[in-house]
């Protein structure tokens, strides 16, 4: 049996985040009635991350999540479980999913935190009975807690990037790595690995933010590290990607003292066209955003305990940034409107789910994005309609 290992995954309480003095930004919150309507896929298992797509080339959404050392996919829209790793017995912290092969359909890539291994799971011809064939993406990183899609080199391929957040002796100790799919994922053993943060991300790092941040047209990376045990975390850092994105990126610091610190995705959060970054201290407490170019700090939601998943996007597709997030601590998952200059309401989905990964998908088919959640202590795998349709 494979063993998994996250500091993550104990519920001990955290320490707050440090005190900061912070300007006044203005917040509203309105939790009354905004509960959304719950759909639970699976119920029984401790789940850390699911992913939605169309796994079965049927034009339904369906969901793939790990949970109970099993990778399983729930056939939309009556959820019939399909498990494609019942042998393998791996626990999977996070996962992707893009068209790996190009063949024109969604294949599912998993990433276990420690001892750190990447696989992918190819999508068969016929998915409901076909076996799924398991390859290594790579077995070299270890505390692998982010795992993100992007084009990183610029030629119209996904790429993959990961962090291999542990200090011990592996090739990529404290590091941020990104893969380039090979030319036949096939038949290779394992994906080229290009370190562009070598050995310069300590304090545990955890999810991964991606997009241009100086506006020179190359995409950059972005982490939290979230410290304690760790030495040289508590913050939030960006990566600047060089001409050849193989080479080392030169990394620049947002912010200090960020207790907990996990997530943080940039985007241009207030139309002035600069860069801002959305982020959430998911091991302390706070969703906040950093303002550009001085990394100003404003609070969305000061007082959430353990935000420890964070998506970025635009919810409610009036052409502006949004965010979503599920506390594992206050067990609550809320999203958050913005109005375009940076103020916040904030909406209350749901109350008494646990979590750990959040994703945006539009599950009912209605033109709206919906919210899917894996509840790690609350064994479930759920996803949340938006009534706003």
């Amino acid at each position: 049996m494979l063993t998994f290992s996250c500091p993550c995954r104990a519920l001990a309480p955290i320490a707050l985040a440090a005190a900061v003095v912070l300007p006044f930004w203005p917040v509203s919150t309105n939790a009354a009635g905004d509960l959304w309507k719950k759909h639970v896929v699976h119920q029984g298992a401790q789940s850390l991350t699911a992913v939605a797509g169309d796994f079965t080339k049927d034009g339904r959404p369906d969901i793939i999540a790990n949970s109970g050392n099993k990778t399983r996919l729930f056939v939309g829209p009556d959820w019939k479980e399909i498990v494609l790793d019942a042998s393998a017995g791996h626990d999977f912290i996070h996962s992707e999913t893009f068209d790996v092969d190009g063949d024109g359909d969604l294949d599912f890539i998993g990433a276990r935190y420690q001892p750190g291994l990447i696989i992918w799971l190819e999508q068969p011809d016929r998915p409901f009975s076909d076996p799924w064939p398991l390859r290594v993406v790579s077995k070299d990183l270890n505390g692998i807690h982010g795992l993100l899609k992007g084009d990183v080199n610029r030629d119209g391929r996904m790429d993959l990037i990961a962090n291999s957040a542990q200090p011990i002796d592996t090739p990529f100790p404290e590091s941020l790595v990104w893969l380039n799919v090979p030319k036949n994922p096939r038949a290779a053993k394992s994906w080229e690995a290009h370190a562009f943060a070598d050995k310069d991300a300590p304090g545990l790092t955890h999810y991964l933010g991606f997009g241009d941040v100086n506006g020179d047209g190359r995409p950059d990376a972005a982490t939290g590290a979230k410290g304690n045990p760790s030495p040289g975390g508590n913050s939030f850092a960006w990566w600047e990607a060089p001409t050849d994105p193989t080479k080392t990126w030169k990394k620049h610091t947002i912010a200090e003292k960020q207790i907990g610190a996990t997530n943080i995705h940039p985007g241009d959060v207030n139309n002035d066209g600069k860069t801002d970054f959305i982020a959430s201290r998911g091991h302390g407490n706070g969703v906040i955003w950093f303002e550009a170019p001085s990394w100003r700090e404003h609070p969305i939601h000061a007082t959430l305990k353990e935000p420890h998943s964070l998506i970025v996007l635009d919810m409610d597709a009036d052409g502006d940034l949004d965010a979503a997030t599920c506390a594992y601590g206050d067990k609550q998952a809320w999203w958050f409107e913005n109005d375009g200059k940076g103020n916040f309401t904030n909406h209350l989905v749901a109350s008494e789910q646990e979590a750990y990964d959040i994703r945006a998908f539009d599950m009912d088919r209605d033109g709206d994005l919906d919210l899917v959640i894996a509840g790690r202590a609350s064994n479930n795998v759920a996803w949340y309609q938006n009534p706003r349709k």
